[in-house]
């Protein structure tokens, strides 16, 4: 299960009104407050007191940047596709709404499965509906690599209007978010309504009842002229989480707050109030690097900044899978699938290469040629 490791214990703080965010404030040098590059990972626990190390450069795009906030018991990871969505995106040609959920779903999908940090983790993100325009949506993430695809009724979608909600999209369907850990042998899902207004939205309700962490999801997508040469597509988004002292295995402080009828803890508070004020165009402001982001909203509470993952287009399709998942197919079944020229044609939904597969050399075990476009 994700999101088991906690924060730095500490002595409880009285509670203070949260000062006002300081949007213009410039950042320092990064090497006076981005913390030491070991901090990796969500389920990390907070850097220590060692000397600050300075990244290389900024980042702008296709990078996870990993927050912690040790006085405050937070962590966080804030996320900006481009060049990487781009490529995701230009396997279909999807209208802009639909762009925009993908989007979406895919920098969820980013920010949820870069907080695993075993090899051969991954995590799927899947939307399945009841009614709505939009029959499928699926991401997956796996060591950096992302891919997504949605399928959707073109009929339909005409007749939604230019600015369709939520509701309308994916009717009354639910959100599954499943980890899984090869390395421990391993999986976990949650299961989540499509009730909120948004993906985001729900992410937040599926932290609150799976893993009963205080979480505050934020994302913002935007299109640009291809002209301009830069990205057509960018999205982001930060993923901030409160875990300030209960351990494994015990009940967390703020859930047995909840339960006596007592506020949030003040440190939370003021660290939701602050990321609060974060704006879309922040997000996907593709001149403003993610560390410079960071420092804007969190600069009074001694932020501790690294760079996780590197993000890439990741589609683990091939010929050579394919082969060997029609070879558990009988061998009447697979003539059935072949069609007048021997071939068994697979069309790989998330890149849309088309794989064909001789029937013939199923049969002998021969190699498999390499895929053609679709």
């Amino acid at each position: 299960m994700v999101n088991k490791a906690l924060g730095p214990k500490k002595a409880p703080k009285s509670a203070t009104r949260c000062p006002a965010r300081h949007s213009l404030a410039p950042a320092p040098p990064l090497a006076l407050w981005v913390g030491a590059p070991h901090v990796a990972a969500m389920t990390d626990q907070p850097a220590s007191a060692a000397a600050p190390v300075p990244p290389a450069a900024e980042h702008f795009f296709d990078t996870t940047i990993i927050v912690t906030l040790p006085e405050r018991g937070g962590r966080g990871r804030i996320v900006r596709l481009g060049p990487v969505l781009d490529t995701i995106l230009s396997a279909h040609a999807y209208p802009p709404v639909i762009e925009r959920i993908l989007a979406e779903a895919l920098v969820l999908t980013a920010l949820l499965g870069s907080t695993q940090k075993d090899p051969g983790c991954q995590m799927t993100l899947q939307a399945q509906t009841d009614d709505g325009v939009v029959d499928l949506l699926v991401c997956d993430y796996a060591e950096g690599a992302l891919r997504g695809y949605i399928k959707f009724d073109r009929e339909r979608f005409a007749d939604a209007g230019p600015n369709p909600t939520l509701a309308m999209l994916f009717g009354t369907g639910y959100l599954a978010i499943t980890f899984d850990n090869a390395a421990r042998d391993e999986r976990y899902q949650g299961i989540v309504p499509l009730a909120a207004e948004s993906l985001a939205q729900a992410a937040e309700l599926y932290f609150r009842q799976s893993e009963q962490l205080p979480t505050l999801v934020r994302i913002a997508t935007r299109h640009d002229d291809a002209a301009t040469g830069g990205a057509t597509c960018v999205a982001g988004g930060l993923l901030l989480q409160y875990l300030p002292e209960g351990e494994e295995g015990q009940e967390r402080l703020h859930v047995r707050a909840e339960a006596q009828g007592d506020a949030e803890p003040a440190d939370w508070a003021h660290l939701r109030a602050l990321a609060e004020t974060i704006r879309g165009g922040e997000l996907v402001d593709p001149a403003l690097s993610m560390q410079a982001l960071l420092w804007r909203l969190f600069h009074d509470d001694a932020p501790r900044v690294s760079v996780g993952a590197v993000l890439s287009r990741g589609c683990r399709c091939s010929a050579d899978y394919y082969a060997h998942v029609l070879r558990r197919f009988p061998a009447a079944e697979r003539a059935e699938l072949a069609d007048d020229d021997g071939l068994i044609r697979v069309d790989c939904a998330f890149c849309s290469r088309l794989f064909p597969i001789s029937a013939a050399d199923l049969a002998d075990g021969a190699a498999v040629d390499a895929p053609t476009a679709s």
